[in-house]
């Protein structure tokens, strides 16, 4: 086909999505034709523009003559002939196959033969809405992300019938609109919600199964792992029900029981509790709409832990690696007495040099008095015997992550602590119930997934077994307290929170990237741009290490044997060949060696 002048644009359905597409193509200078079934939509849709340009214009972004300039350049109309003239049209009607068909079919016999059409889809398949067409060549995909205006991702989806003119004709539009395209092929959710709607449903699940509250799920990957939302507040914001059409689009191709929906989602949209826009999905909102969340009968009360907490006056802390010097620090900066204990006199010295050298960028950065950064590190004392932990009332493990280790250092520190004294293991993967076997005090032991860095990471996970004691969980969550750390509570699984949802996510990157889907780059970009996460997964894989990434995989394989959480294949081999991420110079990509 010709390629087509897209100086006109025709947005078909002035929904959220609708509207802020409206909103991209005006400022961007090009002439809107809006239609909607709804002459109210089409009112507010209009009302949407005038407000947004009025604060641009208060925030001197924008000058009044441009702001009546956009306004001139969006009508709306209810009969769609009226995009006649437009050389693109974006359907973004709800997301139901037959009303896409029936609108791409009826403009057939509106649009020129040169004219581009483009579905707003991001679940159902482009090449299947093409085939209906009596132009498939001139049929796209073009997912925005929502908010369109502030998300800058564009996927630009082509289907083994799309014409290379329609493609590059889109895909400079969209850098004209400011935005970052990125190319993928016809399949479910495409690369961004591919990733994001599997963690998505794992998250549900995970409620579902009340392993943890709504409120510890969406907080711990929040704080955990740096996300602009939790998973289940993202659902309400997505809407319950379109999630689940994504999944089950998804499921349909992958026939991967990841994507098969959570039952829960099936239940909240029979209900008709499809989040936000009903006021109510997995929160409760003060109106439909509205971002507000309200309590309501799952609030947990302020009051809700059970056990009365024990006093913490001394810490001791076993290790002396990275994550050893981090959590004495965390502690000794909270007044607590802290004995530091490592293997040998050199490596406990050389641990609180750590805490030190922190202490010391923490004064130059002006963040820490030169008097507190003194009083903070005369409260950790090196050791090395774990003797030393005798008066301690809370002994913290954080040596390698290996099973024997542990067992054999909580057998002593159960010999050496005195009674009443909590032990707590950092671990992220092993079963805090095998570390509490290995006493004879088991209700005294729990985990305190702490994360790196210690000192800046605002998330510990509170990890009770089926032998822990309400007091000594009490008191763990007493000391996260003291010390500024937000405690989410979980059970004693492979993963806990963060990392049961996290890893698969990372893994089901990797098989994108090895199934040639898209590139490393475009992955990485699409979750940033689109999914606002701060990094991509394989510049998150590089960070972590390809072999703790590994280890963590297989056991959540290990524990769940669900077929979708094996390791990828390529991130088995990048193991195998020593290629461990930025430690070792290369992982999915190349470092410069230090």
């Amino acid at each position: 086909m010709d390629r087509p002048s897209l100086s006109t644009v025709a947005v078909v359905g002035l929904g959220t999505m609708g509207t802020g597409i409206v909103e991209v193509l005006t400022r961007a200078g090009r002439e809107v034709i809006g239609v909607d079934v709804s002459d109210e939509a089409a009112r507010h849709a209009v009302r949407a523009l005038e407000a947004t340009t009025a604060r641009a214009v208060a925030r001197e972004k924008m000058t009044e003559r441009e702001r009546t300039d956009v306004l001139a350049r969006f009508r709306t109309f209810s009969d769609l002939r009226a995009v006649a003239e437009a050389g693109l049209v974006i359907e973004v009607v709800p997301e139901d196959y037959a009303l896409k068909h029936a609108v791409i079919r009826a403009l057939d016999d509106i649009v020129r033969p040169t004219a581009v059409v483009a579905t707003g889809t991001n679940a159902l398949s482009v090449t299947r809405l093409a085939a209906d067409s009596a132009h498939p060549e001139r049929v796209v995909g073009l997912h925005f992300f929502n908010p369109a205006p502030a998300m800058r991702l564009v996927e630009v989806v082509s289907s083994v019938l799309t014409a290379p003119d329609a493609v590059e004709a889109v895909t400079e539009l969209v850098h004209e609109l400011g935005k970052e395209p990125i190319r993928a092929g016809d399949r479910p959710g495409f690369v961004a919600d591919g990733l994001l709607f599997g963690y998505l449903n794992q998250a549900a699940a995970m409620y579902e199964a009340r392993y943890a509250t709504r409120e510890d799920i969406d907080a711990a990957m929040r704080l955990g792992a740096g996300l602009p939302m939790g998973p289940l507040e993202l659902l309400d914001l997505i809407g319950v029900d379109t999630a689940r059409t994504v999944l089950e689009a998804m499921y349909a191709e992958s026939h991967d029981r990841l994507h098969a929906p959570a039952p829960i989602l099936g239940q909240l949209s029979r209900a008709g509790l499809t989040g936000r826009k009903a006021g109510r999905g997995f929160y409760t909102y003060d109106a439909p709409g509205s971002a507000t969340t309200v309590p309501d009968a799952l609030t947990p009360a302020a009051d809700a832990g059970q056990g009365t907490a024990r006093e913490v006056r001394a810490v001791g802390v076993a290790g002396s690696g990275t994550m050893a010097s981090g959590i004495a620090e965390v502690f000794a900066k909270a007044g607590y007495a802290v004995t530091l204990v490592a293997r040998s006199r050199e490596k406990a010295e050389r641990a609180a040099a750590r805490i030190a050298a922190s202490l010391d960028r923490s004064v130059r950065k002006g963040r820490l008095s030169q008097e507190d950064r003194d009083a903070v590190l005369a409260r950790v004392t090196p050791a090395d015997t774990l003797e030393a932990l005798a008066e301690v009332d809370l002994a913290v493990e954080a040596v390698a992550e290996d099973l024997a280790v542990k067992q054999e250092l909580f057998g002593t520190l159960d010999r050496v602590c005195k009674p009443g004294a909590v032990l707590a293991t950092t671990t992220s993967s092993l079963p805090v119930v095998a570390c509490a076997r290995a006493t004879g005090r088991p209700q005294d032991v729990v985990g305190m997934h702490f994360f790196n860095p210690a000192p800046a990471m605002k998330l510990v996970e509170v990890v009770r077994t089926v032998l822990t004691g309400d007091d000594a969980h009490a008191t763990v969550r007493a000391v996260c307290a003291r010390v500024r750390k937000h405690p989410v509570d979980c059970g004693d699984r492979a993963g806990f929170i963060v990392n049961a949802l996290l890893f698969p996510y990372l893994n089901n990157a990797v098989k994108m990237l090895e199934e040639h889907y898209a590139t490393l780059d475009d992955i990485d970009a699409a979750m940033k741009l689109g999914g606002g996460y701060p990094m991509g997964p394989f510049e998150l894989l590089d960070v972590v290490g390809l072999d703790v990434s590994l280890a963590i995989e297989q056991v959540l394989y290990s524990e769940f044997r669900e077929p979708g959480l094996a390791p990828a294949p390529l991130l088995e081999h990048l193991v195998a060949a020593g290629c461990l991420g930025r430690k070792s110079g290369r992982g999915f990509r190349e470092y410069a060696r230090r």
